[in-house]
């Protein structure tokens, strides 16, 4: 589904995309700033965050592994206070992107929750952000608990994947 117009030919609204671990202080994270690294200039994109879907490590910064891969790769003035999934992200949010089938499995309760509470279906499409990876519902391994390479190779994912959401779903070729 393109989003650079509507069916009538008029410019579609701006997409909002919200990144999801568990932590949200290293793969969400670096999803959202690889992708903002990308969309700079794109007018399409009205908001870019990222969450946890747990509160180990609410109000931190990023795992110091995450802004070192960051940084190696031109991205340096990325800066994040890890946050909790809130139920009002269902309606914020166009895309809510899980790293992985727990976290997603974790956001569609969380969705259902929204609903029961009377929040509506909301706008949000909730998916694996490794569906836009060209192999279909890869997953991000969580880096945390590995070695620095496991950041190296989380990055790739994140470049490729925002790399496919940009050509899908804007349908624009990058040029990274």
């Amino acid at each position: 589904m393109s989003h650079n117009k509507d069916d009538a030919g008029k410019a579609a609204p701006p997409v909002s995309v919200l990144f999801v671990c568990l932590g949200n202080i290293c793969r969400s994270p670096m999803a959202e700033a690889v992708f903002r690294s990308l969309i700079y200039s794109k007018p399409q994109i009205a908001k870019v965050d990222s969450a946890g879907t747990g509160a180990y490590h609410a109000g931190a910064d990023p795992d110091p592994r995450t802004m070192a891969t960051l940084e190696s790769n031109g991205i340096k003035d990325y800066s994040h206070a890890a946050r909790v999934v809130k139920l009002h992200d269902f309606a914020d949010f166009d895309y809510i992107l899980a790293m992985d089938r727990e976290n997603l499995g974790n956001l569609q309760r969380l969705k259902e929750q929204w609903v029961k509470n009377g929040g509506g279906e909301g706008k949000s499409k909730v998916m694996l952000f490794g569906d836009f990876g060209g192999h279909g519902g890869e997953e991000v391994i969580d880096p945390y608990y590995g070695a620095r390479n496991g950041f190296d190779i989380a990055h790739e994912q994140m470049v490729r994947f925002s790399n496919g959401f940009i050509k899908e779903v804007l349908r624009e070729e990058v040029h990274a």
